[in-house]
């Protein structure tokens, strides 16, 4: 009897030992709740007297594919509130457990006797099994006046050449509680052109969202050579009947602006061999400003010397010109031919101007009269060597 005890008692250790593993592998995991909800981005929101809403609601289920009804619970007085999808007014929609579903809330507030405050509201979906609400809260309050402002950061008065373009980053604001559709414009001086860029794409409109503001770049370019000078340039904005501008000034310094020609404007001329060609330049300034200190340089095929007189050029006035002399000298060795020669001047704080000369090089003419003189000496000594030879 005492070993039958003893017998029971290992099965029942051996029973518990094995089985405690059995149970935890048995075991699955819960399976979740199902889903239902109702929701909106935007449950709490503040708008102006007078102004209508509508929410975008979604409705996410994981119950079988089923219709929900729609209701509201809590309405503020005086208000109208509406179910909408599909252009109609609706009280249920189909929900699958596969996607959301959307509908539309409106809300409309009364035609008189609205008063700033908070306005609540309580919306509900209702399925076969479950139902989901959803509290919506509406804060009104009088509409900020309509109002447009135009501001920049940058200088309003920017210095530059005749060919530099004029940015200044101008900031639209509307201070208002409605959205704007903003046109810009400008008043340039003749010759001047003005171009608005905005995420690098030029405008005329932008739209500039309500308590918004929107940076805009602003380019001024002249677009024929202007006078050094200070030229106004006036910004503008305008929505209907508002308005906003901003005064602002293309500071233009002179410039020269030099050529290099001749004096028939033919860039060509002739050299001699081992002799040196005066070449007559003409130095231009069709600028709006005087060309200082001018300096003369060439670029010579090589053994070529190229002295100018005057080596340099003081000053040379806008909208007038000087002459100058390059005095030509080719290489001993140069053959007869074309070369091309390279004149330049370069004024102080500005560009270089050049010009390319063709020139002809041809050869001494003393070299011509010693040819003739050596033929000539050839024919009279073989003509004394027949004369004193022939008879014999």
């Amino acid at each position: 009897m005492r070993y039958l005890r003893v017998l029971v008692v290992l099965a029942i250790v051996l029973l518990f030992i094995v089985g405690v593993p059995a149970t935890a592998l048995a075991q699955t995991p819960t399976p979740s709740a199902p889903v239902f909800t109702l929701s909106t981005t935007y449950p709490s929101q503040t708008i102006g007297l007078g102004e209508d809403v509508t929410l975008s609601l979604k409705l996410r289920s994981t119950y079988p594919a089923q219709i929900v009804r729609l209701e509201m619970r809590q309405v503020a007085e005086g208000w109208t509130a509406s179910f909408r999808g599909g252009g109609r007014i609706v009280q249920s929609l189909f929900v699958d457990p596969s996607a959301d579903a959307s509908v539309d809330l409106r809300l409309e507030p009364p035609k008189e006797g609205l008063k700033a405050g908070t306005y609540r509201f309580l919306a509900v979906a209702r399925g076969e099994q479950a139902q989901a609400e959803l509290p919506i809260e509406l804060t009104v309050r009088e509409k900020v006046p309509a109002k447009l402002a135009m501001e920049t950061s940058d200088l309003l008065t920017m210095r530059g050449t005749p060919t530099t373009t004029f940015r200044w980053s101008v900031t639209l604001r509307n201070d208002g509680d409605e959205d704007l559709s903003v046109n810009l414009a400008a008043d340039a001086p003749a010759g001047f052109t003005v171009k608005f860029t905005y995420a690098g794409q030029e405008v005329s409109n932008l739209p500039v969202e309500a308590n918004r503001s929107k940076s805009v770049s602003v380019e001024v370019k002249a677009y024929i050579q202007p006078n050094a000078g200070s030229y106004p340039v006036t910004i503008r904005a305008e929505s209907g009947a508002l308005k906003a501008s901003l005064d602002v000034t293309a500071q233009v310094s002179g410039q020269p602006e030099l050529t290099v020609t001749a004096p028939d404007g033919r860039l060509s001329g002739k050299a001699t061999i081992g002799q040196e060609t005066p070449l007559k330049l003409i130095l231009r300034n069709t600028g709006s400003a005087p060309a200082r200190a001018v300096e003369l340089s060439s670029s010579t095929p090589s053994g070529w010397t190229v002295e100018f007189d005057p080596k340099k050029v003081d000053e040379i006035p806008a909208g007038q010109q000087v002459e100058v002399t390059a005095k030509l000298r080719p290489a001993d060795k140069a053959l007869a031919g074309d070369y091309m020669v390279t004149l330049r001047a370069r004024p102080e704080d500005s560009t270089t101007a050049s010009a390319e000369f063709r020139i002809t090089v041809q050869t001494s003419t003393l070299w011509g009269v010693a040819g003739v003189a050596l033929i000539a000496v050839a024919v009279l000594a073989v003509g004394l060597v027949v004369a004193r030879f022939g008879r014999r």
